[in-house]
């Protein structure tokens, strides 16, 4: 098991690794097989100010460096990544559950937002904006915003702590990390540990492992951090907005999804399986963006779902080790508990179980059902985990109303023969994203990313990055005398 385990089961605040002063542990499971990994004694209100004061002190200078030098951080990272590349797998696999196929997915997408917050650190640009005062000269400066408190979820924890971490930083900002208490690890200090291997200057990044039952909302409410990013569900973001609000803080919320692959009757079907099975199932379907619908055309539908279901029986479920499995363990047994609860849900409404799963602890094989009423609540929630629901429709006109009626907004896809076809679909969904003949998980660092309705607020990625971590500062120059009416 990695060193990582032990090394890094502390906080990291002030460039210093310590132990938290909390009364109680958060305890580090594996998920598939039970192993405790680690014990690590949370971090108090006391130590989540210490940790924003560092970053508010260490920010000055930081903000201050030549953007030139700051890039050299990030490079040096993704060199130490390269370096552990076998150690952090482990530790993907050993705290998530993810299979290697996921680990290595992950990882790539690490590197990918690296090379970008290479660039990152160049991007902002001042303007001179034209002014209707003789001799005025209005000058707009794109400077960092402070500090930045950043607060990640456990599905896919080292990337979506580096995506918000990375670029905070490369813009000159001193950030905090709060990572989620099953993943302390992979989302918070292993992030910790790599940028001060890259050389990153002592207090510019903290991480505090804690929980809400022990700080309340002393993260989100402490006066340092400008930019709350949160990636969550939208229970959890409702309430980060909210107290975001209360104390004039700006929040960047990337929110839960319930994303539908759409395969209209011209589509390419044995293509169209493989990128609805891939939407799915990809991490046991713990992620945002994954179908938790896929909806056909009745002309198709019985050729789609024999093909559909037979794929996804051959689905490999165990242990996460092994390179053979495709389906994992989900986080923990009350994620395993409330799938088990929805496909019997489902069930109970009248639906069809063309494949119905079996849950051995946090093993949860897939489930494929068919038939659930239009009603259920079920077809309009996100369902994080291995259970898929397969909706058939009569034209584009009935896609287009099933597809939006959901309080989410995050992806989907599309699939025909007819590439503006598609585009024309697309347009009448009401989400941040979507995909014409793909699947509905893509991630790129250049795109915004970011969803509509219940799917979050603002956007990560490329420009909207820039936009997100730091703010606008208007200074004018008066050449000559103005003119005061008194």
């Amino acid at each position: 098991m990695s060193s990582y385990f032990t090394d890094l089961a502390q906080q990291y605040i002030d460039g210093e690794w310590r132990p938290g002063t909390g009364s109680w542990d958060i305890i580090d499971f594996n998920p598939y097989d039970g192993e405790k990994l680690a014990s690590i004694t949370i971090a108090t209100v006391d130590e989540v100010d210490d940790a924003y004061r560092a970053a508010e002190r260490a920010q000055k200078k930081w903000g201050a460096t030549n953007a030139y030098a700051r890039r050299a951080v990030f490079e040096k990272a993704l060199a130490v990544i390269d370096e552990r590349e076998e150690e952090i797998t482990e530790v993907i696999i050993a705290e998530l559950g993810g299979t290697r196929l996921k680990a290595a997915f992950e990882l790539h997408l690490v590197r990918e937002f690296l090379r970008e917050s290479v660039q990152l650190a160049l991007r902002p640009e001042g303007k001179i904006i034209p002014s209707p005062v003789d001799g005025k000269e209005n000058r707009l400066y794109r400077v960092p915003v402070g500090v930045v408190g950043v607060i990640s979820p456990f599905n896919f924890p080292f990337l979506l702590s580096v995506k918000s971490v990375a670029p905070a930083l490369a813009l000159g900002n001193g950030v905090v990390l709060k990572p989620h208490q099953n993943t302390p690890i992979a989302g918070g200090s292993l992030v910790a540990k790599i940028f001060e291997e890259a050389g990153l200057p002592g207090g510019l990044l903290n991480v505090v492992i804690t929980d809400i039952a022990e700080i309340g909302d002393a993260f989100i409410e402490h006066p340092v951090p400008k930019v709350i990013s949160f990636t969550g569900s939208d229970k959890v973001g409702r309430h980060v907005a909210t107290v975001c609000a209360a104390n004039f803080k700006r929040s960047v919320l990337e929110l839960g999804g319930n994303s539908a692959l759409v395969v209209l009757e011209d589509a390419d079907i044995d293509y169209a399986v493989d990128a609805a099975v891939f939407s799915r199932f990809v991490h046991q379907g713990q992620v945002c963006m994954a179908a938790n619908r896929v909806l056909v055309d009745r002309s198709i539908e019985a050729e789609f779902t024999e093909k559909f279901v037979a794929k996804v029986k051959k689905l490999k479920t165990g242990d996460p080790r092994d390179p053979q499995t495709v389906i994992g363990p989900v986080i923990n047994s009350s994620q395993a508990d409330a799938l088990s609860g929805v496909v019997e849900q489902a069930i109970t409404e009248g639906a069809t179980a063309l494949l119905h799963g079996t849950t051995t602890d946090n093993l949860v094989e897939p489930s494929v059902l068919t038939g659930v009423p239009a009603y259920s609540d079920l077809l309009r929630q996100e369902v994080f985990g291995p259970v898929v629901f397969l909706v058939p429709f009569d034209g584009e006109e009935e896609a287009v109303r099933i597809v939006n009626d959901t309080p989410y907004g995050l992806s989907g896809a599309v699939h025909t023969a007819d590439i503006e076809r598609g585009v024309n679909f697309a347009k009448q969904i009401d989400t941040g994203m979507f995909h014409v003949n793909d699947g509905t998980v893509h991630d790129e660092p250049l795109v915004p990313f970011g969803g509509e309705k219940h799917s979050g607020i603002g956007r990560l990625n490329g420009e909207t990055t820039v936009d997100s971590f730091t703010t606008t500062k208007w200074i004018s120059v008066q050449h000559g005398r103005s003119r005061f009416p008194f």
